[in-house]
């Protein structure tokens, strides 16, 4: 009952509305004026600002300098929205976070684990198969002040997102709705459309909306499935991580000091497709061996409980706990 923890808290629709428009604000408009007087005072840098180049703007600033300032925005979103939700809603971090009693941070470990592990392997086969498609990028002293701000904002960066879309969103929209699948569709296009205007997309089309759209649904289901965002936390912030520090390219997000840099031509290919249509079930499987996950159909598209049958239910039973 991973939607009806938002019952532990006050729950009324203008709070979900307000809040939503305030931690948007706050997240995309208050968290980018450290970076906008960084920008402001180098010389020349409000015309690669206004060109939207992320290449520009990174070699204006530095890259690392840079990857600070755009994570930075997501330490003030995150900030904002905890303090939303204790101050506005009255509830508690753990139950936006977990249908548990407290947060399992060992399905945090595991899900960052098996999918740091996956993304590693699959980009070194691609080096093995494609050496002319990278280039050795690794110097000491960028890398370590990388992997430093990597460490640690990145998965502020992730936890931000999934808060906010697998946790804020869905518990709101659900309770709204009544139901599952709607939250569930709704933050899983909205995160693909928050990627739309990634340099990924420009330079790949607007198919690689599949890999993003995809990565959201896979990530709801997560959250529904396993009544809580622990795995897709840990899922989330070992992607960014890992792509941070291993492979950059000039025509990605990320532009930073990683051991490897990409300088084949960018393409839509099976590295697309193949993690939506091929890992992401498999990874469902496993963890649904691991967690003891059933009853599908109720958990991703079922009603969800109005509030008197929730405090009936957890007064009757104690503290609803995830059936797995």
């Amino acid at each position: 009952m991973y939607i009806e923890q938002a019952y532990k808290g006050l729950s009324e629709s203008w709070r979900f509305v307000i809040g939503i428009i305030s931690i948007i604000i706050v997240w995309q408009f208050l968290g980018s004026i450290p970076l906008l007087i960084a920008l402001v005072l180098k010389s020349d840098s409000l015309s690669a600002l206004a060109g939207g180049d992320i290449a520009a703007i990174s070699a204006v600033l530095g890259s690392n300098p840079f990857l600070f300032y755009m994570l930075l925005s997501f330490a003030f979103g995150l900030v904002s929205l905890f303090i939303y939700v204790k101050c506005i809603h009255k509830q508690s971090i753990t139950s936006l976070t977990t249908s548990r009693k407290k947060i399992d941070w060992g399905r945090i470990f595991f899900a960052f684990i098996i999918w740091g592990v996956i993304s590693v392997v699959f980009v070194l086969i691609d080096i093995y198969v494609s050496p002319d498609d990278y280039v050795w990028n690794f110097e000491l002293n960028n890398f370590i002040i990388l992997a430093v701000i990597a460490v640690i904002m990145i998965p502020i960066q992730t936890s931000m997102e999934e808060y906010f879309m697998r946790g804020y969103m869905m518990q709101g929209i659900g309770i709204m709705a009544k139901n599952r699948w709607l939250p569930l569709v709704i933050t899983s296009v909205l995160f693909g459309v928050m990627h739309l205007f990634n340099p990924e997309v420009e330079k790949l089309g607007y198919g690689i909306m599949v890999y993003y759209i995809g990565t959201g649904f896979f990530l709801g289901i997560l959250a529904l499935m396993d009544e809580g965002l622990e795995l897709a936390l840990g899922f989330h912030a070992s992607n960014n991580l890992i792509t941070a520090l291993l492979v950059t390219a000039d025509w990605t997000a990320f532009q930073t000091h990683s051991l490897y840099r990409d300088i084949s031509e960018p393409a839509l290919g099976w590295d697309v497709f193949v993690p939506v249509l091929v890992i992401y079930p498999i990874l469902l499987f496993i963890f649904s061996k691991k967690y003891g996950w059933s009853n599908w159909k109720e958990r991703l598209a079922g009603k969800v409980y109005s509030e008197e049958e929730f405090l009936a239910l957890d007064q009757n039973n104690g503290e609803i706990q995830n059936p797995s």
